[in-house]
């Protein structure tokens, strides 16, 4: 018997459905838990993305109605998909050059990650902070239940495509849209409060609605590096305390954002910047080793960089810039592509730069190199952040 459209497209999704279950678990290295694998059947990815997402370095546009197979393989990948450009601004015209993602559906094995690091039992109520597709809050709903999800989204385009998502899902979620740094007082106190956008300070409300004893779980974001789960145990004194764990990088909360440009705001042509040389490569700070971002960005909590390729300076093939996020002193490490031992070095402004990030980077080496996993922080009833090596006792030092 031959099978119709619809059919077809039930057997498709079936299939990419159970390889991408397969990639989770294998991510997570084990399998999921039951409930999170019933959520995971009874609302598919795929019902939670727009008809048009971006993928590639370049987000090139994906339509579901010009290339169907293309984007059910994208919904079903463990990847990140992203489904707004621009914050909305003209998203389907803006050439790809122009492209920036505002909005994506995390990849699934950081979902079910963040999932099973929440902990939630039958009665909780939970606040989350980012409805972005509404995909997280409607697994959430599977596993609790009617009237246990409140879920609040900031953009009111993204606000009402997931409302009206989860409504035709028909689960009951407590859809809202507003700034969900001020989280929900309505629905308070929660035993979870989980942030799908990551935070480089934990909004006072977010502790404080939420029950003594409960979790408050964001992703963990520094000028530096975007890099970490914080896994907050509320105390019940206003504050809260926790460890980190090594995954994720989620976009910025939108209130918290940096919009720095070197040319546009740091960089003036009537700098006379400071030489020197460094035996610290630049690569063992922002390379690839995580561990040593993620110490450098606990301990520099105000100081932004990036790479430059190929600028256009005789004999530089590639070069760190760096500034601290109020614009007043930046700093500059040259690579030549040859020499592996000493490097360049221009400081401009009242701070020197690249010296804290060589204390920063000597401290982590010292400590032994830890991982994120060992570090924790600490939020004080009057909001300091405190970050910690293994213990509360053991503050990490905070050099600027």
């Amino acid at each position: 018997m031959e099978l119709n459209a619809a059919d077809e497209q039930t057997a498709v999704v079936s299939a990419l459905s159970a390889g991408l279950l397969g990639s989770v678990n294998e991510s997570l290295g084990a399998p999921m838990a039951p409930a999170w694998e019933a959520a995971f059947r009874g609302v598919p990815r795929h019902a939670f993305l727009p008809g048009t997402v971006w993928v590639g370095d370049e987000l090139a546009e994906c339509s579901r109605e010009a290339a169907p197979a293309e984007w059910l393989g994208h919904a079903y990948a463990d990847t990140a998909v992203v489904t707004q450009v621009n914050d909305g601004d003209d998203g389907d015209t803006v050439a790809p050059g122009e492209r920036w993602a505002s909005c994506s559906a995390s990849a699934p094995s950081i979902v079910f990650r963040m999932l099973d690091l929440l902990d939630v039992r039958a009665g909780h109520r939970v606040l989350e902070i980012g409805t972005g597709t509404g995909w997280n809050a409607a697994l959430l709903a599977h596993r609790l239940g009617p009237g246990r999800v409140t879920t609040i989204e900031v953009d009111p385009a993204l606000a009402a495509d997931a409302g009206g998502r989860l409504e035709d899902m028909g689960l009951d979620v407590r859809a809202v849209q507003g700034d969900g740094a001020r989280g929900h007082e309505a629905g308070e106190p929660y035993e979870r409060t989980i942030a799908t956008c990551s935070v480089r300070t934990v909004p006072p409300a977010w502790i404080a609605q939420t029950r003594p004893g409960g979790v408050v779980l964001v992703p963990w974001d520094s000028p530096w590096f975007c890099y970490g789960l914080l896994r907050l145990t509320v105390d019940g004194y206003g504050g809260a305390s926790g460890f980190f764990s090594p995954h994720s990088a989620f976009m910025l909360l939108r209130g918290q954002r940096t919009d720095l440009r070197i040319y546009r705001d740091v960089v003036r042509d009537s700098h006379v910047p400071e030489e020197s040389t460094t035996r610290l490569s630049p690569w063992a700070v922002a390379g690839e080793d995580c561990a040593a971002q993620f110490a450098i960005g606990l301990q520099l909590p105000h100081v932004w960089r990036a790479w430059h390729e190929n600028p256009d300076v005789e004999g530089v093939d590639s070069r760190l810039w760096l500034a601290d996020t109020d614009a007043a002193s930046w700093a500059a490490v040259d690579l030549d592509g040859r020499t592996a031992d000493r490097f360049t070095v221009w400081e401009h402004g009242p701070r020197r730069l690249w010296e804290t990030v060589e204390a920063a980077y000597g401290w982590w080496r010292e400590a032994g190199s830890p991982g994120p996993e060992r570090f924790g922080m600490t939020v004080a009833p009057d909001g300091t952040h405190v970050p910690w090596l293994d213990v509360p006792d053991s503050p990490v030092p905070v050099l600027l």
